[in-house]
Formats: C-alpha cells, structure tokens, sequence
C-alpha cells in the first residue's frame, strides 16, 4: 500500500514495509545471519544482524517517514542512541548542552568530556541569548537541545538555535522524546538529528527499552554514528523491535489523549491551594508558552511537573497517598506515573526537592482528577 501524503496517523497504523508476504501485521525477524547465494553474493543485503536486520525496517521507516528524514537507526537503549552521537564526533570538538535534560545523559557527557575528549558548556538552552554566547563560531561542532526538557519542561527554540548553529557550522540534535513527532517535528525546523528515548512515548507501554536516531541527510557525522552502533555492538534485540513496531501504531491516538488530559489536569492543578507552580508547555503561565505554541502542534504532551507545599516532605507525602498515579519512573506509558525526581536521580540532582513529576497515562480523566485531588488533600 502507497501511502505518499498521508496523514501521520495512517502512516502509523500501517507501520510494515516488508511486503513480501501476505501478513497483516509484520513477521518477527529473529534470525541473526543470512545466507548467501551461489555466487556468495548476499542474498538479502546483509550477511548478519549487528550490520542491519530485517527486523529494524518497519520501525527504522516508519520513523524516518514520521520525522521528515532520510535515514533512521533503532538501537539498544536512548542512551545508546544519544551517547553514539557524542561518541562520533572527533576529539576535542566542543558540543553546547542545555542545563535542563535528562540527568542520566548529561551526567554521562560531563564524564565523557574528561580528559579532552569532548570541550563541553552547558548553559540555559531556552535562553536564545544565553545558547547564542556558548557558540564558538568555527569551533562548535554540535548543540544539543532537550525540549520540552525533562523534568522541569523548558521549551527551547529550535528555529533559532538552527540558526546559531547554521552561523557557526555546527549541527543541531534534539531530544525530541516528550514531544515525540506527532507534536514537534525538529528536522522541518532546522535540526539536523533527531533522537528519542523509544522506551518512552514511541513504545507506549513500557516493555520495551529502546532509542532511535533520525537524519536529515546522510552525513559524515551520520556515517560515523552508523558505524558506531554496528562496530560497537549497541543493537536492538528482533523481538524489541517488533514490539516498537508495534507500539508505535498507536502512538497518534495515545499523544492525543495523553496531552488532552495532561491540559486538563495542568489547568486544574493550577488553582489548589497546595500547588505552588505547575510546569506544562500548553498553560499561558508557562514561561515559554509562545515558543511551544508556535513549535508544538496538535497538543503539548503528556509530561507536567507540579511544584507543592512543604518541600521534599510535602511532595513525598502527596506521593504517597496517590492510588491511580504509581510511583515509578519513567514516562510515557499507558499508566499514569508520579515520582519525586530528586529521589530517583539521588545525590547531585539538580530537581527542585519540591518537584512531583507526572506521567500522563490512559486512564479516566475524572480518575485522575480524583486521585490528585486525595493526594492533595
């Protein structure tokens, strides 16, 4: 089936491109080689999985067609993804970070930076001023934004940093993991690699650990990070993939009802007394609120940080009495999820100890509602 111009949603719910069979729904690939012909030439373009496998083309496609690229690789884990970015570029080339992404990746850049390997300035990427000063026109070989930015939801102008880094000669990458492409679309605003964090929205019910890159073009850079995950070994399993695969045919309508709810509960939260902020790109109170209406198309997300009386003991104890809400973490599943995040990064974090991030799932919206407004109490 052609699906040239259609609807993400109609691309989503027909994630096979392997045709050469009369399934419905895509075979699971799990071999990991294939035979060669008479003449040895290969039969199916590959000869063993860690150089690309079957089992990679639906959801390796179906992102590449969901960002507006050209190429996309699926690997183990959003890690795995991200770090093989930082991991190709060539010593010493200095990268610009937000001060504001996921803790895990920002930690493990700071270290990778040691010893000359990368030159690194972490600075408030939502700041267009503040992320124009970091470049070094000439120097700077990657910035890379995280928006919305986990937990505390900044939304950096994506516009705009393409063009910092257009001037610079530099590439853009951007976590668009929250936003996943049903929202924002980096490529069409100027990025160069999009990643996401699959185990998240992509994957949608939390069996799948995960990541994936998306190119605009076919880079020296890009070359490189294919390299890296083939030569460094950080594939996704078949099943893994399959199972994103399928996952991923539901994204368009989870987003929706996701991001319908996540306003809804943001607007309410705003006005309990026992709320001192609520951290949601799609309310007028947020501070880049322009920016995301502008760039996030079709809802803000399921991700809203919400800040309580009492500091660290008053988020705990508002934690402990949600019965609906789990606490876990991770994001992006069909079940709510709460979690102080200060405790989940443990020493170092930077979250604020007052901070409850929220995970919007699937469940009632009047469900939720109640659940927040017990645990408020």
């Amino acid at each position: 089936m052609k699906l040239k111009g259609a609807h993400p949603g109609t691309v989503l719910a027909h994630t096979r491109t392997q045709a050469a069979t009369d399934h419905v729904t895509a075979p699971i690939a799990m071999s990991t080689t294939f035979a060669r012909g008479e003449d040895n030439a290969l039969l199916a373009g590959v000869d063993y999985a860690r150089d690309g496998s079957p089992a990679y083309l639906d959801p390796e496609a179906t992102l590449a067609r969901l960002e507006g690229g050209s190429r996309a690789l699926v690997f183990a884990s959003g890690m795995a993804a991200a770090t093989a970015v930082f991991m190709s570029l060539e010593p010493g080339a200095h990268v610009v970070v937000p001060s504001a992404m996921y803790w895990a990746l920002k930690g493990w850049i700071l270290r990778w930076a040691t010893g000359g390997r990368l030159d690194v300035d972490v600075v408030d990427s939502w700041d267009t001023d503040a992320l124009f000063a970091a470049v070094r026109r000439g120097k700077t070989r990657l910035i890379w934004l995280e928006t919305p930015a986990n937990p505390t939801w900044e939304v950096s102008d994506i516009s705009a940093a393409a063009e910092i880094a257009r001037a610079a000669g530099a590439l853009l990458a951007v976590d668009s993991t929250a936003a996943t492409p049903l929202i924002t679309r980096p490529l069409e605003l100027g990025a160069e690699i999009v990643m996401h964090s699959a185990s998240k929205y992509l994957n949608g019910h939390s069996d799948v650990i995960a990541g994936a890159l998306v190119t605009k073009d076919v880079s020296p850079l890009w070359q490189r990070i294919a390299l890296h995950r083939r030569g460094g070994g950080a594939i996704l399993g078949p099943f893994e993939a399959w199972l994103l695969a399928r996952g991923m045919r539901t994204l368009a309508v989870r987003v929706q009802r996701q991001s319908r709810t996540a306003l809804a509960l943001a607007r309410w939260l705003e006005a309990q007394p026992s709320v001192t902020r609520v951290r949601y790109p799609g309310l007028p109170s947020h501070p880049q609120h322009d920016v995301a209406a502008r760039q996030m198309r079709g809802g803000f997300g399921g991700m809203l940080s919400i800040h309580v009386k009492g500091g660290a003991e008053g988020a705990l104890s508002v934690a402990s009495r949600a019965r609906v809400f789990i606490r876990a973490t991770s994001l992006g599943g069909t079940e709510s999820l709460i979690e102080h995040r200060a405790t989940a990064e443990g020493e170092g974090s930077v979250a604020p100890p007052d901070l409850l991030r929220l995970s919007i799932g699937l469940e009632d919206e009047a469900d939720l509602l109640a659940d927040l407004e017990r645990a408020l109490a």
